[in-house]
């Protein structure tokens, strides 16, 4: 996903509280800088300021970062000879979505993955009838034909 010019992320959002692999193809990369900081922050205020050196590749600069809890993610990059990629001075900015609830199961009893739920009557009564057509359509031709008792009397 790329959400600006030269940083792209490995997931189609951001959401809080994950990792998140980003690469960075920007100045720095382009001018073949030999070290990429990357300054990063959350929310608005910039809280958890943290400092990560960049690992380079031949895509960029790369490094996974955890998500922390915010409005959004905010991160800047910085070169070896303390040049900065600050947008312009705007920072790069990108809104963190918090997880989604709608899949989490608020219940007083606890449900393990490991339980067996009853199967439904109609599931049962397909697999019965399904069973009935394939002996009718292999048994029925050897009754007719005969050829189901000679195999039964050449056992004996």
């Amino acid at each position: 996903m790329e959400l600006t010019k030269n940083i792209f992320f490995n997931t189609d959002k951001l959401i809080e509280n994950s990792k998140v692999k980003i690469s960075y193809t920007g100045k720095f990369y382009q001018d073949n800088s030999e070290k990429v900081i990357i300054h990063y922050g959350f929310g608005p205020e910039w809280n958890n300021i943290n400092d990560v050196e960049m690992e380079k590749t031949d895509l960029g600069f790369q490094t996974e970062i955890e998500l922390l809890e915010g409005d959004s993610f905010n991160l800047c990059f910085k070169n070896q000879n303390d040049e900065w990629d600050n947008n312009e001075g705007e920072n790069y900015i990108f809104p963190l979505e918090k997880i989604s609830q709608d899949l989490i199961v608020v219940d007083d009893e606890p449900k393990f993955l490991g339980t067996a739920r009853p199967l439904r009557k109609t599931y049962l009564w397909s697999k019965k009838v399904k069973l009935a057509v394939y002996k009718i359509i292999t048994y029925l031709p050897k009754i007719i034909s005969g050829n189901y008792r000679r195999k039964a009397n050449n056992k004996n």
